[in-house]
């Protein structure tokens, strides 16, 4: 972005945008090319990584995901809470060209979704409704996030009984209907289990 184009967007006087810039290239969060444009510096990565570092590792996801997604034929993801969000820390996509799509590391409302359902629940917030939750504390949502979308979601649990995100199936709600959720909340309540951690 441009020098005008972020205080338009942020509604923020040049001087103090240049200010906070400037002292957010010293540590590597922003760089400004030859033209002037600004972008994210390598040092947000980082970030990343340790943030990732904190949660599950992906290589004790990917593998359940891998299975959730080829069992269902939908997209399967591990979400994270952050704070009034959840972030999708993982995921492996539908193999069907017409799909749920969410980037990994994407931050979305706490307040829709199985996943955010899941996530909330098990923070010891009230989401009201217990009835979208079977015995095992998997939620059900179609609709909440995307008209077109239902999901199911699982919590998972560090071995000191602290939740650790919620591993989640997503689909079109006119392929992963009543039936075929139902079918596969056993697999993911399973590998949810297995994904235990320490």
């Amino acid at each position: 972005m441009t020098l005008a184009e972020i205080a338009e967007e942020t509604g923020l006087h040049k001087s103090t945008i240049l200010r906070l810039t400037n002292s957010m290239a010293i540590y590597g969060f922003i760089q400004r090319d030859a033209d002037g444009r600004f972008s994210v510096g390598p040092s947000v990565w980082r970030l990343g990584l340790i943030f990732r570092r904190d949660f599950t590792k992906r290589e004790h996801v990917a593998p359940s995901l891998k299975i959730l997604a080829e069992a269902t034929g939908e997209t399967a993801s591990f979400y994270v809470r952050a704070g009034n969000e959840r972030v999708c820390l993982y995921r492996e996509n539908s193999p069907n060209l017409l799909r749920f799509h969410v980037e990994e590391g994407m931050r979305l409302r706490l307040s829709t979704g199985a996943s955010g359902l899941v996530l909330r629940h098990f923070s010891g917030e009230d989401v009201g409704d217990l009835s979208v939750f079977n015995k095992n504390g998997t939620a059900t949502s179609v609709g909440q996030t995307n008209p077109n979308i239902s999901s199911i979601s699982t919590p998972v649990f560090t071995g000191a009984g602290d939740l650790a995100g919620a591993l989640t199936v997503s689909g079109l709600a006119t392929r992963f209907d009543k039936e075929a959720r139902e079918n596969a909340i056993p697999l993911l309540e399973s590998l949810a289990r297995s994904l235990t951690t320490n």
